[in-house]
């Protein structure tokens, strides 16, 4: 198990979790938390954590909720996606951010500085969490340039930490 440096563990009531899963559903498209679990929120260094039962689920950026990679392996999103192509696939899998003429294919409702979730062209199976630093338009066409900042990956402290 990877070692994550966790602070004020905290467990929420019913009407501050309820309201955090409906801002999380709002954004990804799907329900998450459906209450049979506690949800627990917790500080680390780089963001706060969201507990579902033991598991790592949900992060919590600035004010920004959002699934985790884990998360999104859970729920299933339906929004807030970007596609890239098989070539950039080991480079992200790695922790690098996402460039733009790797990125396929984009939620168009993605404004800059909305968390997105991001996959592969061919199985469509989550590799990474990160921040846009595009809109869902800019992000479609291609530009040069970093276009997502990586948070969680496949193999990273958070996903370890899971493990």
């Amino acid at each position: 198990m990877a070692e994550i440096r966790i602070r004020k563990r905290k467990r929420l009531r019913n009407k501050e979790a309820k309201a955090l899963a409906d801002e999380i559903s709002a954004i990804v498209g799907v329900p998450v938390f459906d209450g049979d679990e506690p949800i627990d929120r917790a500080e680390s260094p780089d963001f706060d954590l969201i507990y579902v039962g033991n598991d790592i689920l949900g992060m919590i950026v600035g004010d920004k909720p959002f699934l985790t990679l884990r998360g999104v392996l859970r729920y299933e999103p339906v929004k807030r996606y970007v596609t890239i192509d098989m070539g950039a696939v080991p480079y992200i899998a790695n922790g690098a951010d996402c460039m733009g003429p790797g990125i396929v294919e984009a939620d168009p409702e993605i404004a800059e500085g909305d968390f997105v979730w991001i996959r592969d062209i061919n199985n469509k199976r989550p590799l990474a969490v990160g921040i846009s630093q595009r809109s869902g338009e800019e992000l479609s066409k291609k530009l040069p340039g970093k276009a997502i900042k990586t948070l969680n990956t496949v193999g990273d402290k958070l996903w370890k930490a899971g493990e």
